[in-house]
């Protein structure tokens, strides 16, 4: 299993492509720590705007900023241009938050604009999506610190419970793979770096291990589920305690 792996075994679940000197850079430095909250997607699945639902009293790209502003010298808030000015207005008053910037047409593309307002001192990204609103502060702190063991970039898994087909056809084993989940921490270094390549991924570790750097894989967490449809939205509520049953067999969230 992937839990018992992270905690015995951390060094077969390092990628070897690369040799890490990059990152080693950051080794024996005071960290500087900034983290890109990306939240610029539109929101078809969900039938709306998922960043601003209320997620026990509270909009899920607040949660989710407020928890990295915990850990971070600064946070800079990617929101589709359009939105940008709400944004702004939701977040208004967490502390930390720097910046709301445009984002772009693709994921990777609104990563880039989070970086360019990055400070170059800093020594440590973490990317996080805005729609994961339930990553603990504790993740955040494990990703982060794991960069400055020398890799270029650390993503937290878990482990996958579904039996899983190609789409060609054929079984794969489930034991071969993992859910990543975000925030990702990253050596600046290594993430400006492969950003500057231009490529397109669905996370920032396959841009930094497309582009040779390591790549670490520490526990994740099973409540760090990403809103994408409307059910999920329930989902977190019942983590945190918020859903009750209703006297028809339901379902009430909040209350």
């Amino acid at each position: 299993m992937l839990m018992t792996c992270c905690r015995e075994d951390e060094a077969r679940l390092r990628s070897v492509t690369g040799d890490g000197r990059r990152a080693q850079a950051n080794v024996g430095r005071t960290m500087s720590v900034w983290t890109i909250v990306v939240a610029a997607g539109r929101g078809d699945r969900f039938g709306g705007d998922k960043q601003v639902a209320d997620l026990s009293g509270r909009p899920v790209l607040a949660r989710s900023v407020a928890t990295a502003a915990e850990v971070s010298d600064g946070v800079v808030v990617v929101a589709a241009s359009d939105r940008r000015a709400a944004v702004t207005d939701l977040l208004a008053g967490i502390e930390g938050v720097v910046e709301v910037v445009a984002g772009g047409s693709t994921r990777a593309s609104s990563v880039r604009a989070g970086l360019a307002a990055v400070p170059d001192e800093a020594t440590v990204v973490l990317v996080h999506d805005g729609a994961r609103p339930l990553a603990s502060v504790d993740l955040f702190r494990r990703v982060a610190s794991g960069v400055g063991e020398g890799v270029d970039a650390v993503v937290p898994g878990v482990a996958v419970s579904d039996s899983l087909r190609a789409v060609t056809g054929g079984a794969l084993d489930r034991e071969e793979v993992i859910a990543v989940q975000t925030p990702q921490a990253f050596s600046a270094w290594a993430l400006r770096d492969a950003h500057r390549l231009g490529g397109e991924a669905s996370d920032d570790a396959s841009l930094v291990e497309a582009a040779g750097g390591t790549v670490m894989v520490v526990e994740g967490e099973a409540t760090n589920a990403k809103i994408t449809v409307p059910l999920d939205l329930v989902v977190a509520e019942l983590s945190l305690g918020s859903v009750r049953p209703d006297h028809g067999g339901g379902m009430v969230v909040g209350g």
